[in-house]
């Protein structure tokens, strides 16, 4: 069987678990033989390296290494895990600041040792501001840096599959949008369950209104939840969700679900947020959300919420204004 390309992949946080499983499924997905997993932690990197060789994957040139240089020379994508993990009792938002300064380093890192890198994915928390500050830093074009927004809304599709009893392929186009946090934005409108429209669904028999309000605070809080259950936060849904995404930014299958992308439209500005989008190998394009005006409220609701986090770090010396990222990544305008 083939690989997708021989671009070099590295996947960043490769000693964590959702790193080391985004190792295993690139190479099970036969995206690349050229993967290189890294970490600053060498001795758990070194022990999820040889777990890999014993797997004997046909073809594969893994190499692991806990230098930045040796990992991101010469890379064509990019996959980033490396944050602190999200534990009990905190939001998305308690990471910022700790995170917001690996996000720095990450994109002056990619600046500095492989500004042709063709597409970053970056999923540490809360990814929508990690995501904004990698792509200052990196002076890489907005098209060529995506964060992970997708759980929020395959989580959207489970909990309808649970309430319908029905097959997964029967609830079509399941979407939320904004910000990947306490503030999304859940959308019904976009979604049909069996050829009905959930919207039409809902404060009928079939989905009364409360169950509905109800199902929307179990995606919200999803991650919360598998944290309560397991002790630790997710680490199989975003490592699979992150690999179809960069399958995608390099030629592969569509990407069916939203993407973070920096949003410049007039209307949301200077934000890295969940739009409806397509993952190509051309790089990250998005179109205009539309929805009930309860939808509209809600999503603006959560760009106002990222623009606050944005600000913060604006405020914590981590991003300069706004009116100087052009400065600093010539490609924002």
């Amino acid at each position: 069987m083939e690989f997708l390309s021989n671009d070099k992949l590295v996947i960043v946080g490769a000693a964590g678990m959702i790193g080391s499983n985004m190792a295993q499924t690139a190479l099970m997905m036969r995206l690349t033989p050229n993967i290189c997993i890294y970490d600053p932690y060498g001795p758990a990197l070194e022990g999820v390296a040889e777990e890999l060789y014993a797997c004997a994957f046909e073809g594969a040139n893994l190499t692991y290494t806990s230098d930045v240089k040796e990992a991101f020379t010469g890379a064509g994508y990019i996959v980033s895990s490396g944050g602190a993990a999200r534990k009990a009792g905190m939001t998305r938002e308690d990471l910022l600041k700790g995170n917001a300064q690996i996000a720095e380093q990450l994109g002056k890192d990619i600046r500095t040792y492989c500004p042709e890198v063709k597409h970053v994915v970056v999923i540490f928390n809360p990814a929508d501001i990690t995501g904004l500050i990698t792509l200052l830093y990196s002076g890489l074009k907005p098209s060529q840096v995506s964060t992970l927004a997708a759980l929020d809304s395959t989580r959207l599709q489970h909990e309808l599959v649970k309430y319908f009893k029905v097959p997964a392929e029967k609830i079509v186009n399941c979407r939320t949008y904004g910000g990947h946090g306490e503030q999304m934005a859940v959308f019904a409108s976009t979604t049909t369950v069996d050829g009905r429209s959930l919207l039409e669904l809902i404060g009928t028999e079939a989905l009364p209104r409360e169950e509905w309000d109800a199902m929307k605070q179990r995606v919200i809080q999803g991650g919360k939840h598998i944290i309560d259950l397991r002790g630790r936060s997710s680490f199989q849904s975003p490592a699979y969700l992150s690999i179809e995404m960069i399958a995608a930014a390099m030629g592969g299958k569509p990407f069916r679900w939203p993407v973070g992308t920096y949003v410049d439209n007039g209307h949301f500005s200077h934000i890295m947020m969940a739009m409806e989008t397509t993952v190509t190998a051309d790089g990250i394009t998005y179109r205009e959300v539309d929805g009930t005006p309860e939808e509209k409220q809600e999503l603006e609701d959560s760009y106002k919420h990222l623009c606050k986090l944005r600000d913060e770090v604006i405020e914590m010396g981590v991003l300069p204004p706004i009116d100087k990222w052009h400065e600093l990544n010539p490609n924002i305008q």
